[in-house]
């Protein structure tokens, strides 16, 4: 009986996530529990690209499969997310959300405007590209961004603070399973890599010479394990297989053939190196070492975390040999889980929307 009356506060309100990108998953996931346990309903959309289906999966979401992703090509890439938006139409029609949310979907952005549904983008980059004729009505992020970051209307900018990786870091509970899907032992000396994402808009090619400056340096170390995670399972696992055939036949190198939980592999990795910036910040988040070859705009976010000695910056193939320190970790300290506030946070910040709506 409770339960109905706390929807009926909010009269069983409908909220639409859209999940384009790997990182919405784990972050989403959270929000949607306390969403659900606010009383109100949850419609979930999901974009077929970057194994964002497989995680979903793997965390048990109830999504509907939307749209794919077109390439890097400028051209292709509009006219992907206009086809997807249109895609999106239907189910919108049908479910009639108060309220659409998402960590930067550019197609719900369009679909939503085209209802009349109010949108609330969530972002933690503040150099993304956004839609210069399409505005969300509210935009939230870090406390960290500056801001002339959020180009908008002061009380449209809703903020949380820390990262968004501490939105889901706290009720991480590690699964040492990981490391025997992978055929690793807590004795290796585990490197988990993620590959520069070369089909983003920002991305650098400079990255890719890091990310091969990287691997070249560590495979030189004998007790190092190296596992890369591919951004699409075809193209750079392709490319990983052929660039390093001995070593991956020889188990030096491991690529994934299945989604993993990427929090696991970070807990079990003795350091991480990634040339993006979500793994980064998770690794930051749980207090594991973590190297960027990151080599767009730097961020508000990353540079918080650099400057306080969290994550290294490694800016040209000389910081690789100087900077990278292959240690151990010690892996068998209790993860500490950390504080709620971003989520505690994010949560206000929907329920004074949805309480105007």
């Amino acid at each position: 009986m409770k339960e109905h009356n706390k929807a009926s506060d909010h009269h069983g309100k409908k909220i639409w996530i859209d999940l384009d990108n790997s990182p919405h998953v784990p972050f989403f996931k959270p929000i949607i529990e306390e969403l659900n346990k606010r009383g109100y309903q949850v419609t979930l959309t999901a974009r077929d690209c970057f194994q964002v289906c497989g995680l979903a999966e793997l965390f048990n979401m109830q999504y509907k499969r939307i749209g794919r992703h077109y390439g890097k090509n400028k051209i292709l890439k509009v006219i992907g997310t206009i086809i997807r938006s249109l895609q999106l139409l239907p189910t919108t029609l049908k479910e009639k959300p108060a309220l659409a949310v998402s960590h930067g979907s550019r197609s719900q952005l369009i679909t939503a405007k085209l209802m009349g549904i109010p949108v609330v983008i969530i972002f933690d980059y503040e150099y993304t590209q956004g839609l210069g004729f399409i505005a969300p009505d509210w935009v939230m992020g870090p406390e960290v961004i500056p801001d002339s970051g959020g180009k908008s209307d002061k009380n449209r900018f809703l903020r949380y603070p820390g990262l968004k990786e501490d939105v889901y870091a706290p009720s991480f509970k590690p699964d040492p399973n990981v490391l025997t899907e992978l055929g690793l032992s807590r004795e290796d000396l585990i490197v988990t890599i993620r590959p520069p994402a070369t089909e983003a808009h920002y991305h650098n090619p400079e990255s890719e010479k890091l990310f091969v400056a990287v691997v070249e340096f560590l495979v030189q170390n004998p007790n190092v394990k190296i596992v890369i995670l591919p951004r699409n399972e075809i193209k750079q696992t392709d490319w990983i297989k052929k660039m390093w055939a001995e070593l991956c036949e020889t188990g030096v190198i491991i690529v994934s053939d299945h989604v993993v939980n990427g929090l696991d592999l970070i807990w079990f990795s003795d350091f991480v190196v990634s040339g993006g910036g979500t793994m980064n910040r998770e690794a930051a988040a749980m207090g594991v070492p973590v190297y960027s070859i990151f080599r767009g705009k730097i961020g508000a976010v990353d540079q918080y975390l650099s400057e306080n000695g969290r994550l290294t910056l490694l800016e040209n193939v000389e910081d690789v040999k100087t900077k990278v320190k292959i240690v151990s970790r010690d892996k068998s300290i209790k993860f500490q889980q950390g504080n709620r506030g971003a989520l505690e946070a994010i949560m206000r910040n929907l329920d004074e929307i949805l309480n105007k709506e």
